[in-house]
Order: structure tokens, then C-alpha cells, then sequence
């Protein structure tokens, strides 16, 4: 099936989004970084997807998915390339960070929107669980393995990163054998003088977009960063070492791929769900915090994880629902802009933990995402999830 093609593509891309995710330790030992420098390089990241998300999804509407992706991919090997020439310069290494986010920026809004139109055949919410699958098992797979080769293996900074760019010359190669799904004869006719403008958000669903879609989409990568990111740095792991960092986010991330397929079964309660295991996530990551204990540690990891896998996929699938078909890709680009938001929270949290301690952050983040749930119970109740 084609959109098996488009997803192994999309897979090999997000993979090698946080690859450097388990080595911000490695990079922090050889330069002496404070753990605001370190978060701050793991956010630049989204300094460069989130332009790119928006300009990438339109131009994809307009000039089809193909023309835009398949540059996308193949900028995605040469990040990784970029990443292993850096060595202990961090100026370098905020560049590669940051030509990162913008090369998953193009791909990974048109590789959404790219399956989405390859799986109209197959129901609604087939292609936001697909898409959705293929991020959050990208996600997975590249910290772990860069996690274990950063702890056992040689050139922790250098092997990990020409793993990726092998893989994603496999992805490129499927990706060619893809077919084009825009529609230019309905691209042209919307162009044309005198054709009323197709609008982003359409009349009504303004409000949905803003206090549902919006939040649920933050929520994406809120959830697993912290994990990823802002525990590890406010609060001392067990057994220490670079490998428990990967192995948490290999957990936090492979969650939230397995928890993708779900959607079919919860349908509009897939984000109510979501949100709420989200909030007990962070409630038992400020248990850990206080306690010190691993079981609270091992809970949160799956917790967040599955959270933000379906509160990914059920975005998708709203989002698909809501965009007019010459305008797929743009609102797709949106929705996962609005999503990277959650990049900052590791930031804010280590900010808010220096006035006062690790727990107020994480207990502060429990409280917020179960009043979201709550809120979510009335929209999925009418339908509108």
C-alpha cells in the first residue's frame, strides 16, 4: 500500500528529531553547560520547525506534496551530517538544532497532510492514527538507539547520527515511488480571479480551534519533553548515565506509538483520555520529585507518553476534519506548530524550579492539564471531538 511508503518516509525523519536527546548529557560533561543552556539547545528546535511548519504547509497546497517533501527528506541526512561534523563547538551545535527544526518542520506538516490523502480510502481518523504512529515511533527509536551508542558505544556523538542519515536514505527511497495527492486543476480554479478565498479556520469553528484544538495540541509535546527533558535536569536519576536518559525517552516515545491505534476504539474521547493521562503523569513525576522513588519514575514515563500520543492523533484526525480539502495542508502546518509550543514547557519548568523547587513546576502542570480534561468532557459529549 502506498501509504505504508509515506509513512516508513515520515518515520525516518522523526526519528532523527531526538538523537541528540540522550547525548544533551554527553555535550553537557565536555562543556560544562547549566542546565538552561542545555534546555535551550534541546528548544531551538522549535525556533526553526515552527516557521517552517507554516511556510512548508502552504506551499505543499499549492505546489503538491512531493515538491516540497522530498527536499525535506532529503535535508533531514544532512542535519544529522551537520550534527556529527559539530563536535564540542556550541555554536555549531545550535545550528544543527536548529536546521533540524526546520527540515522536520517541512516534513513532518506535508508528510502528514501527504498521508492523510493516501489514506482517505481506508476512514476518517485512519491518517491522523497513521501519521500519528510514524512521528511518535520515529521519536522512540532515535533516543533510544542513540542513547545505548552514547553510553557503550564509540563516538557517542558521531555514530548516532550517520545511523540516522542510512535510514533516511532508505525513507527517500520509498518516498519517490510516492504519487502526488494535490489536486492542481482545484489548486488553479482556487487561484483564479474572482474565486472566493477558501479560509483557514472556517465560520463556527473558530472557537473549537481556539480553546479545544489549540491546548490539545500543545499537550502533544508537552507531555514527552518533560520527561525527555526537564525531569532528567531538576531531578537526580537513578543509576545515573546517559543510557537511563534514553532508555526514558525510548519509553516515553514507544508509548505513545502504541497507544496511536487506540483512537479507532476511544473516538471522540481519544483527547479527553489523553489529557488525563497526561495530568497523571506529571502527578506522578512530583511524586518522584518528593519521594525519590523509582516506581513513581517508571509510572511517569508511559503515563506522558501515551498521553501525547493521543492527544496526537486525535489532533490529527480533528484537524483533517475541519480543514477544506485545498486547505489540508496549511491547517495541518498549524496544528503542529501550535503543538511544538509544548518544546518550551521543559524551559519554563526549570526556570519556575530555580524560585522554587522541582515539585512546583511538575504539581503546577498536573493541576492545569486535568482542568483541560475536564474541559474536554462537554466538547467530546456533542461530537465535536
Amino acid at each position: 500500500m502506498t501509504w505504508k511508503r509515506a509513512v516508513f518516509a515520515l518515520f525516518t525523519v522523526a526519528a532523527g528529531t531526538n538523537v541528540p536527546t540522550p547525548l544533551l548529557l554527553v555535550y553537557q560533561q565536555r562543556l560544562g553547560l547549566s542546565p538552561e543552556v542545555l534546555t535551550a539547545l534541546f528548544g531551538c528546535y522549535a525556533a526553526g520547525l515552527v516557521p517552517a511548519l507554516l511556510l512548508a504547509g502552504q506551499l505543499s497546497d499549492r505546489l503538491g506534496r512531493r515538491r516540497v517533501a522530498i527536499p525535506g527528506i532529503v535535508l533531514s541526512g544532512l542535519a544529522s551530517l551537520a550534527f556529527a561534523v559539530a563536535g564540542d563547538s556550541l555554536a555549531l551545535l545550535f545550528a544543527a538544532r536548529f536546521l533540524q527544526g526546520v527540515v522536520s518542520g517541512v516534513v513532518f506538516s506535508v508528510g502528514s497532510a501527504w498521508i492523510g490523502e493516501l489514506s482517505l480510502a481506508s476512514g476518517e481518523g485512519a491518517g491522523g492514527r497513521r501519521a500519528a504512529f510514524a512521528m511518535t515511533a520515529g521519536f522512540s527509536l532515535g533516543p533510544l538507539t542513540s542513547g545505548l551508542l552514547g553510553e557503550f558505544g564509540p563516538a557517542p556523538t558521531v555514530l548516532p547520527y550517520l545511523i540516522h542519515t542510512a535510514l533516511v536514505a532508505v525513507g527517500l527511497t520509498l518516498a519517490l515511488r510516492l504519487p502526488e495527492t494535490v489536486d492542481h486543476h482545484a489548486v488553479r480554479h482556487a487561484g483564479e480571479a474572482g474565486a472566493p478565498a477558501v479560509p483557514l479556520i472556517r465560520a463556527g469553528d473558530g472557537l473549537l480551534m481556539a480553546t479545544v484544538l489549540a491546548p490539545v495540541a500543545v499537550c502533544v509535546y508537552a507531555f514527552p519533553s518533560s520527561v525527555i527533558s526537564a525531569v532528567p535536569l531538576l531531578v537526580d536519576l537513578p543509576y545515573g548515565g546517559v543510557a537511563v536518559t534514553g532508555l526514558l525517552a525510548g519509553v516515553t516515545l514507544g508509548a505513545g506509538t502504541l497507544v496511536a491505534g487506540l483512537q479507532r476504539r476511544l473516538g471522540r474521547w481519544t483527547a479527553v483520555v489523553g489529557t488525563a493521562l497526561g495530568a497523571a503523569g506529571f502527578a506522578t513525576a512530583a511524586a518522584f520529585a518528593i519521594t525519590g522513588s523509582v516506581a513513581w519514575l517508571i509510572a511517569t514515563a508511559p503515563l506522558l507518553g501515551s498521553g501525547g500520543g493521543l492527544c496526537l492523533a486525535a489532533g490529527l484526525t480533528l484537524t483533517a476534519r475541519l480543514a477544506a480539502p485545498t486547505r489540508r495542508g496549511a491547517l495541518t502546518a498549524l496544528f503542529l506548530a501550535i503543538a511544538y509550543v509544548g518544546f518550551a514547557v521543559p524551559f519554563v519548568m526549570a526556570v519556575v524550579s530555580r524560585a522554587t523547587s522541582s515539585t512546583v513546576p511538575l504539581a503546577a502542570a498536573a493541576g492545569l492539564t486535568g482542568l483541560l480534561s475536564l474541559r474536554l468532557l462537554p466538547v467530546a459529549g456533542r461530537r465535536q471531538l
